[in-house]
């Protein structure tokens, strides 16, 4: 793969990959098996990388996933959108480095093949198997203009391709649904002959074959999965479903969403495009700083999106471009473009613009402004889209909520750190009311309406304010934050050696370790000789298993009387041994088994004393032991080379940072990692209340970040404002930090588990006081709400926390009212951290003893 999976991809991929391997084993049993199963994974989770990164292992091999390749696979691409698939297609091209142009085949009226090749993906789409198509005409006898023949020239149809293909015993046949969603409930006339297709190409229908194995992908997987049940003949394994808050977590979405409305009801249509013409050009400004602050070797160029109703009045879209133009004199007649569905050039008033496929729009960077009615499409996203402007009226908010659901990737595929401007998409609305808006919100939190493919969407701000570092906070306090440690969650299976490896590269790479590789690998050879001298006898029974291969032999006479078996004792051939040590590789790690061949070899051009040195690999890798003391080895070295190269990685730029980040958090275990100082943030200043009004939020002085006036806004609650207040009050306070609920690296996260998961919280406060002695010093304080379900676990992390990291802090402590009192638990103790961690209620643990007065 060309890109690094985040944890949850990898995940994903990994059930993929095991659903797979049953469903192939089904299906080639003396009995065949049909087998479905679906990937459930909101817009914008990369499924088009799970998708390369699957297909990789299923055409090659894979030592990460323990996957070995199955040699006949065949797999069917299939969406109701050439556009889309075409989409699929590069991106395919575009994640993987295994898979190449040559693979990845579009079927035209012209293909014909006796049966699929193997190693190939077919893309196929609805059109391509209507009933009026070439591929498939003859085959339906019902349809009297196909009179039952095959077209001219064609010696087979597709559906004799398909047919043919599964007969093969040595071909796996897999069809992959692109938006499985799609046609699998009730059907208007226009989507019919899509549902009838799929439903065909799964359970086989007049000379249509059924499916063996059938993948569907969507955000919306549960007509499909009902589509499945009620299938003949056909099995279902587990579903996979991808975490949308770790989709959030992961960077690839945009933090927030902003929606700009006006305060009372009327015609501001215009005043809202000119203010969305700053907003692009306030964007592009942003983006051209940041690249030049980091080096980068492009910018990236904000796109506007001018929503229309379905029939649009040109004069007002052609007024709207005049706005724009005003407000932006540097975009020319060819920065506009529309995606409407006659594909002709539309006159806007004065202007005339030109029509793009909606799959070229984000790399057709001299685009900056796209004229465009719906969704657009079913699965075009735009990452570089960061304003909208809808002319709907709110009665269309579900063609809102999906539009914007469609721009929220962020662009670089990664946040930038502590930039709210840089991590969010503007949405203008001219003839909505603050009412109704509000509902726009509601949906996007929850993922959009109506079925739709929206992912949710942590923030939603109405109208908000832009924050900045206060200068009236010491550079000596941000210093302070900046020290202070985060955590980031672990990986369920996780590789260390696999992450010195990449750890390794990625320090020689960025000139901090010459020789990384090298050096780990010799580090962890010393590892495996000395697991040689350590388990010595172990490893000579291993050997001698790899070595022999027993068996039974049959003996009987020429009419099957007398039948006796004898066992039989053979030494291994090369291929027996490579066998095994190709199996042992893949858990001890293939680079690193190759390495250590040449190192047991040395410099001996003998092939019997490289295959002696596989016997050795494939030997070791079947004691248990060995594996643990190569992991624990690893683990530390990696550790102890990320802690020495600490502060070089801070000084690198933002893309490089994040790189060490992701392997820093490819541990079994949560990793530290620090906080970054925030440049801009986004915050709401005024709020509904229970009668109905929008009134303003409290500001409050002294925070690390502020408006142009010093202030704050922010709503908090009882507990919230008596913390708040506490702390103020306290001798050598110099100000507050309100720690953001979002997975961003300017919000300190801790750890915690519940059963086997981990999931991060985030306290609400870090306060910085100036000691005595004239330091900085930080106290982390959250009140805890006790009665919350997961409110013991939480407690346990945060004990667990300041067990290992509570010397960043002067006081680590959680506050809850009992009664009419705030008592607090104080984390720093050694007894409190022993009470925590033997609790089984944490209400109990403020009212017993161990609590003390908040004060």
């Amino acid at each position: 793969m060309k890109f690094t999976l985040k944890d949850y991809q990898e995940d994903a991929v990994r059930d993929v990959l095991r659903n797979m391997r049953k469903a192939r084993e089904r299906w080639h049993e003396s009995d065949p098996e049909r087998v479905s199963f679906s990937l459930t994974a909101t817009t914008g989770a990369g499924k088009t990388v799970m998708a390369a990164a699957v297909f990789e292992a299923l055409f090659h091999g894979d030592e990460n996933y323990d996957f070995e390749p199955d040699r006949g696979a065949v797999v069917i691409w299939f969406s109701d959108d050439p556009s889309l698939n075409e989409q699929t297609r590069f991106r395919l091209m575009e994640a993987s480095d295994r898979i190449h142009h040559g693979d990845l085949v579009v079927v035209d009226s012209k293909f014909q093949l006796e049966k699929f090749r193997s190693g190939k993906v077919y893309f196929l789409n609805t059109q391509k198997l209507g009933k009026h198509s070439l591929l498939v005409r003859g085959h339906d006898s019902s349809d009297p203009s196909f009179e039952g023949m095959k077209p001219d020239n064609r010696q087979t149809t597709i559906w004799d391709t398909i047919q043919n293909t599964i007969d093969d015993p040595n071909l796996t046949l897999y069809l992959v649904l692109d938006e499985a969603h799609r046609g699998m409930g009730q059907t208007t006339e226009v989507k019919a002959e899509r549902s009838t297709i799929v439903k065909r190409l799964i359970n086989g229908d007049k000379g249509i074959p059924a499916m063996p194995i059938v993948w569907g992908i969507s955000a919306t997987i549960e007509r499909f999965k009902t589509a499945m049940k009620e299938a003949d003949g056909r099995s279902t394994l587990p579903d996979i479903v991808v975490d949308s808050a770790k989709v959030q977590e992961s960077g690839l979405l945009k933090d927030t969403i902003i929606l700009d409305v006006p305060n009372e009801v009327g015609l501001f249509d215009t005043v809202l495009v000119r203010r969305a013409a700053d907003k692009l050009k306030e964007s592009t400004a942003a983006w051209a700083a940041y690249s030049l602050e980091q080096g980068l070797s492009h910018t990236v160029r904000p796109l506007m999106v001018l929503q229309v109703p379905n029939t649009p009045d040109h004069d007002e879209i052609g007024r709207a471009i005049d706005t724009i133009r005003e407000r932006c004199p540097d975009l020319g007649y060819d920065s506009f473009a529309h995606v409407f569905g006659d594909h002709t050039k539309q006159t806007f008033g004065g202007h005339t613009v030109d029509h793009i496929s909606p799959e070229r729009v984000q790399d057709a960077t001299h685009i900056r402004v796209l004229i465009a009615k719906d969704a657009i499409s079913t699965g075009w996203d735009c990452p570089r889209a960061e304003v909208m402007v809808s002319f709907r009226p709110a009665k269309d908010r579900t063609h809102i909520t999906q539009l914007l659901g469609r721009m929220v990737r962020t662009p670089l595929a990664r946040r930038v750190p502590g930039n709210d401007r840089l991590n969010s998409v503007n949405c203008l609305l001219p003839f909505f009311d603050l009412t109704t808006v509000e509902e726009v919100a509601d949906s996007l939190m929850k993922g959009g309406e109506g079925g739709d493919t929206a992912p949710p969407i942590q923030r939603v701000l109405i109208n908000p304010r832009e924050l900045k570092p206060n200068p009236a906070i010491s550079a000596a306090v941000w210093d302070k934050f900046t020290s202070l440690p985060s955590q980031s969650l672990p990986r369920k299976a996780a590789k260390p050696v696999k992450r010195l490896t990449a750890l390794a590269h990625e320090l020689a790479a960025d000139g901090l370790k010459k020789d990384a590789g090298k050096l780990a690998h010799a580090e962890l050879h010393k590892v495996l000789d000395a697991a040689k001298t350590r388990y010595a006898v172990e490893i000579a029974a291993r050997r001698a298993e790899v070595y022999r291969v027993e068996g039974k032999s049959l003996k009987t006479g020429l009419f099957g009387e007398d039948r006796t078996f004898a066992d039989f004792v053979e030494l291994a051939d090369r291929r027996v041994i490579e066998d095994a040590y190709r199996r042992a590789a893949r858990g001890l790690g293939a680079d690193l088994a190759k390495s250590y061949v040449k190192h047991v070899a040395g410099q001996s051009t003998d092939e019997d004393d490289y295959l002696m040195a596989e016997a050795d690999i494939a030997a070791l890798g079947l004691v248990p032991d060995v594996k643990e003391d190569l992991e624990r080895e690893a683990e530390k070295l990696a550790n102890n080379w990320l802690q020495a190269n600490r502060v070089p990685i801070k000084d690198l730029g933002d893309e490089r940072q994040d790189v060490y980040r992701g392997v820093q958090a490819m541990s079994v275990e949560p990793q530290d990692i620090g906080l970054m100082k925030p440049k801009a943030t986004i915050e709401a200043h005024s709020a509904k209340h229970d009668q109905g009004q929008v009134v303003e939020l409290p500001s409050y002085e002294n925070h690390l970040m502020c408006d142009a006036e010093g202030k704050y806004p922010a709503d908090m609650n009882e507990a919230e404002k008596t913390v708040l207040g506490t702390e103020m009050g306290r001798s050598g306070y110099q100000g507050w930090y309100r720690n953001p609920a979002r997975p961003s690296q300017d919000s300190l996260g801790i750890a915690y588990s519940v059963g086997d998961q981990y999931k991060t919280l985030r306290p609400d406060f870090i306060f910085f006081s100036e000691s005595p002695d004239g330091r900085i010093v930080a106290d982390l304080v959250d009140p805890h709400g006790a009665y919350l379900a997961d409110a013991l676990p939480k407690l346990k992390g945060m004990a667990d926390f300041a067990e290992r990291l509570g010397h960043h802090f002067r006081r680590i402590e959680v506050v809850e009212k009992v009664g009419e009192e705030y008592r607090v638990l104080d984390l720093k103790d050694a007894g409190v951290r022993a009470a925590v961690a033997a609790a089984d209620n944490a209400k109990a643990l403020y009212e017993s003893s161990i609590s003390s007065d908040y004060a």
